[in-house]
């Protein structure tokens, strides 16, 4: 093992003792022998197998059977929701397959940032990973299940399901993919009108055509954003099948890993006599993978975000630092998009997740001593599915990348270094995403211009009003004031201005994740604004130097005088309309960015 794997993770199981003790105190308790629903009084019981068919009736009686809870975030008005639609029926035949049931024990919401974005309905996005855990939370609670299947692809929808599960981590779980959708006209495409039409160049049909190519049938988007960094991270955990990640959805393939997922949820129950419960897969080495896959690939910078909320909710007390510390050793073997041209299926053909896990296990980055839903040991994730026959089987995937472009070898690597780096200054604690920021614009020393509305800045670019160098400030954008949106409607514009040669930065206390591009941005920036960070007192014209490779986030301004600014007010918009005012609790109730913007953070840590 690298040593600084070993180092982090030590730490990590150092630092977590007390809270992770206590969490597995809680799950063992839980774990009592038996089935849960033999504990039940007679007339519950009758209410939990009431609508069940006669068969399935029978089958719960016998304390021999497993009961798997089914737990859905599908929709039909969200591509990568879309194709869970017939997965319960699926999952429930295949259940009955083997003398066990499926239950579908409730839905979970999913919202989509690409609809979202730059509406007021953004601000419900991190509120929604909360709820989404809460109603796993109920979907659970009625103390009827052996083992829980969750279905569950995009940016909030993962983590939420993950927290609220993993607070029933007594039962055997298994995250079921649906996988992404088919490639559309490229990135690189998209990309070019985008910011054409932010230059005015192209019209909003044209814009308009081109989005329509790119989004354009069932399954996740196939740029490497936050959804498709979920699935690779749930992989890399052990909580898919091998290979299951990046399987186009509606396809032979993907149907029998769905029926496969379903039947080996059972081998997991203290029925079969190998019980491995969510919990007892998801400690402090899982984790550790989690994050060197992330900073391998590129991934979404949301995921400094959910990462910390999932770890707390398994007793685990994960920081920025640890996730720092690991980006430094941890080489970049992926260009998907942002961070290239490809996308996700290309990564996948390329070699995909087999090749990814075999070099960094071969490199001693990878902890290959850990718990998976396939048995244990990660190297079981080196191997691939196949149809044989119309039988599903598992080959060893490729020693070597089909397209080095997009995948490679830790010996030819694109970047000795993971790319995610903690912006610390006088500003306050952030991070950036320099993987897709090329070298020649990882610092910026620019003037300020201090925005609290995207689409100020819009308007500032439409008046020619930014044809300079200089650093952008968004604030009061953080979880406490308005839920954390993302802010990926400056992003054209401010790449525009970079392209046309000025030095161009972002500072903000809000979110830019996924999709995080060429521009250098310090984002989730904390202490947020509206809690007296120091970003409340940055005035138009202060000198910002943005130092993305020594990591430095720093205001040129006299500390005595920077003292004894009054701080900025607040957002005008008081979070009332499409539904934000039944979240303002909760907003309050929101951790720091670097606690993962979470309103249970205060309450998990209580449990020791």
């Amino acid at each position: 093992m690298h040593p600084r794997v070993l180092e982090v993770t030590e730490r990590l199981i150092s630092r977590s003792r007390a809270t992770r003790e206590a969490y597995l105190a809680l799950i063992r308790s839980a774990a009592s022998d038996g089935p849960q629903r033999a504990r039940l009084q007679c007339a519950n019981f009758a209410h939990g197998v009431a609508a069940c068919g006669t068969e399935d009736k029978n089958n719960l009686r016998m304390m021999n059977a497993a009961n798997v809870a089914i737990v859905s975030s599908y929709n039909d008005m969200l591509s990568a929701h879309q194709p869970y639609e017939h997965y319960p029926e699926q999952l429930k035949h295949a259940l009955r397959e083997i003398g066990s049931v499926g239950q579908f024990a409730g839905g979970v919401p999913a919202m989509c940032d690409g609809v979202t974005q730059g509406e007021p309905g953004m601000e419900l996005g991190i509120a929604s990973r909360e709820v989404i855990a809460m109603s796993t939370a109920v979907a659970l609670s009625h103390n009827m299940f052996d083992a829980a299947i969750m279905l569950g692809i995009c940016d909030k929808i993962v983590p939420g399901l993950m927290m609220g599960a993993l607070r029933f981590g007594h039962l055997p779980t298994i995250f079921v993919p649906g996988g992404p959708m088919v490639s559309g006209i490229s990135n690189k495409e998209k990309a070019d009108v985008r910011q054409r039409y932010a230059e005015g160049k192209a019209t909003r049909e044209e814009l308009l055509e081109t989005e329509m190519k790119s989004y354009h049938s069932p399954g996740t988007c196939t740029f490497y954003g936050t959804a498709n960094t979920n699935q690779l991270l749930m992989e890399v955990m052990g909580l898919h099948l091998p290979g299951a990640s990046f399987v186009n959805p509606n396809t032979p393939l993907r149907d029998a890993l769905t029926r496969e997922a379903a039947h080996q949820i059972t081998r997991l129950t203290k029925q079969s006599g190998s019980f491995m419960p969510l919990g007892e897969i998801v400690d402090e080495r899982s984790l550790v993978n989690s994050i060197v896959a992330l900073h391998a690939t590129g991934g979404s910078t949301n995921h400094t975000l959910h990462m910390p909320a999932i770890a707390m909710a398994a007793g685990i007390q994960l920081t920025w630092q640890d996730m720092a510390d690991l980006s430094e050793v941890v080489p970049t073997l992926s260009h998907v998009y942002p961070n290239g041209k490809a996308d996700i299926n290309h990564f996948q053909a390329a070699g995909g997740m087999s090749f990814l896990i075999r070099e960094l296990l071969a490199a001693g980055l990878l902890h290959e001593n850990v718990n998976t839903v396939a048995g244990h040991g990660l190297s079981r994730y080196t191997k691939e599915p196949f149809l044989d026959n119309g039988e599903l089987v598992w080959r060893e995937g490729p020693s070597d990348s089909l397209d080095e472009n997009i995948l490679r070898p830790v010996a030819r690597a694109f970047s000795p270094e993971g790319g995610l780096r903690v912006m610390e200054g006088n500003l306050g604690r952030g991070v950036m995403k320099v993987s897709a920021v090329a070298p020649e614009h990882q610092i910026v020393e620019a003037p300020a211009m201090v925005f609290q509305d995207q689409q100020d800045l819009a308007d500032a670019f439409k008046a020619g009003l930014l044809e300079k160098d200089f650093v952008a400030v968004m604030r009061f954008q953080g979880p406490r004031s308005n839920g954390m949106p993302e802010l990926h409607k400056m992003t054209p514009f401010l790449g525009v201005l970079q392209d046309r040669g000025f030095k161009v930065a972002l500072v903000t206390d809000g979110r830019m994740s996924g999709a995080s591009g060429k521009i250098p941005a310090a984002i989730h920036v904390c202490p947020e604004a509206f809690v007296g960070g120091a970003l409340a007192r940055v005035h138009d014209g202060d000198i910002i130097r943005v130092d993305g490779v020594e990591g430095t986030l720093q205001l040129m301004v006299d500390a005595d005088e920077f003292a004894a600014r009054e701080p900025a007010k607040g957002l005008l918009d008081n979070g009332i309309g499409c539904g934000r005012e039944l979240f303002g609790f909760m907003r309050m109730a929101f951790s720091s960015a670097e606690q993962g913007a979470s309103a249970f953070t205060s309450a998990l840590e209580t449990l020791k």
